[in-house]
């Protein structure tokens, strides 16, 4: 009789009392992950087969309407524009890499799952929550890191049309074949702990929550997905699989991970400080300066803030109504901590380009070029309602210092 064929070097396997756990590390656009895992489930027939999902992520896969329930007027509403916008960025990020090697993102997941249900093995979705991550990843970073990745998200864009002027000439199957090879390369180990080393010294705040609490969650699931079978295969990232190895059999309070934090002590009082200096020099210069007067000194705040969210508002394309907004909400809202310019701006705005079903269903193809992210409804309003809120913190501080001036 003839043994088994070897499994692919992308598998790890690992005991862990009577259960036998076999991890797939895979790149999340590549066609060999998929062929590999097909051919892993085939030749081992697990018990389960675990995928690094959440149910949201495995809805969006398997759904060809993962957006149609985005409600835009909630999202403005609760201060989350800019939040959406880099999730929505890093998702076009994804899908141009995957668009340029014909495999769509998360495609070897699917088939894991896929393969599993047609041999009738249970999946099991061990992901934790995807908002959970994002926002646990988002609330870990500062002002500026938070600035810096949207900007390396929207730089990398490029107009399809200049794709095209620069592809003429070019084999294409060439160009797919050398990005191609870049990814497999990473999944090797050693080009993964050079990546994973990078990545930690230069965004720990990111490699956090990203990586090392989910290798940690995954693991977690895992065990416990795996428990009173003999046989699992586990179907992850690469970059997941050399910290989640020593974290299986671990305890682990999952619900501390899945607690969003609450913000730092020290920029809530700063929040609330710097306004109440602020109007606290305002009273002084009206009471006792002689410099000025109140009106020059409420002149000094409110034309520089409403000057900045409403230019800005106009900038990223906003209706008349919306820059009116803008201008009227933007003194308020700069020395009220509660209040957002781009909560306001954003609700008005939605309601005057009312996004469709239609507008929300076609986001997974509009945001992978600036044209397309610029001509849908749903992110234009965030991109205004963003550059309201850019606009009103920088006027802010010009009328700051322009009120020190007359004091």
């Amino acid at each position: 009789m003839d043994s088994a064929p070897p499994l692919p070097a992308s598998v790890t396997e690992v005991v862990h009392g009577e259960t036998t756990y076999y991890i797939v590390g895979t790149a999340h656009v590549s066609q060999r992950s998929v062929d590999e895992v097909r051919a892993v489930i085939a030749q081992l027939e697990p018990d389960v087969v675990c995928v690094e999902l959440d149910q949201a992520r495995y809805d969006a896969l398997t759904k060809d309407s993962a957006f149609r329930d985005l409600d835009v007027f909630k999202v403005v509403r609760e201060g989350k524009g800019l939040y959406l916008l880099a999730h929505l960025a890093l998702s076009s990020y994804q899908r141009r890499i995957g668009a340029q090697l014909g495999v769509k993102p998360g495609a070897e997941l699917l088939a894991a799952a896929e393969t599993a249900k047609a041999k009738g093995i249970p999946v099991a979705l061990i992901d934790r929550d995807i908002n959970t991550t994002l926002r646990r990843t988002w609330r870990n970073l500062g002002l500026w890191k938070r600035s810096q990745l949207l900007a390396s998200l929207f730089v990398g864009w490029e107009d399809e049309d200049d794709d095209k002027t620069k592809g003429k000439g070019k084999p294409a199957k060439a160009a797919d074949r050398s990005i191609g090879e870049q990814i497999e390369e990473l999944k090797e180990p050693e080009a993964l702990s050079e990546m994973l080393a990078k990545l930690g010294k230069k965004v720990p705040e990111i490699k956090g929550p990203l990586i090392d609490e989910r290798d940690q969650y995954l693991a977690s699931k895992l065990v416990e997905a795996g428990a009173g079978h003999k046989r699992v295969v586990a179907v992850v990232g690469a970059a997941h699989v050399p910290g989640m190895v020593p974290q299986i059999g671990k305890e682990l309070d999952r619900a501390a991970l899945d607690r969003i934090p609450p913000p730092s002590l020290v920029w809530t009082i700063i929040k609330w400080l710097i306004p109440i200096l602020f109007i606290a020099a305002l009273i002084y210069g009206w009471r006792w300066s002689n410099n000025s007067s109140f009106a020059e000194l409420m002149l000094a705040w409110i034309l520089p803030t409403s000057i900045g969210a409403g230019g800005l508002t106009l900038l990223a394309g906003g209706s008349p109504f919306s820059v009116l907004s803008a201008l009227l909400v933007a003194p308020i809202a700069a020395i009220h901590p509660l209040l957002g310019t781009g909560m306001v701006v954003g609700v008005v705005e939605a309601w005057r380009r009312k996004p469709s079903v239609a507008d929300c269903e076609r986001l997974p193809d509009d945001i992978q070029s600036l044209k397309g992210f610029w001509r849908n409804p749903v992110t234009r309003i965030l991109l205004i309602a963003v550059a309201s809120g850019i606009g009103t913190a920088t006027g802010f501080w010009v009328g700051v210092g322009w009120v020190a001036s007359l004091l």
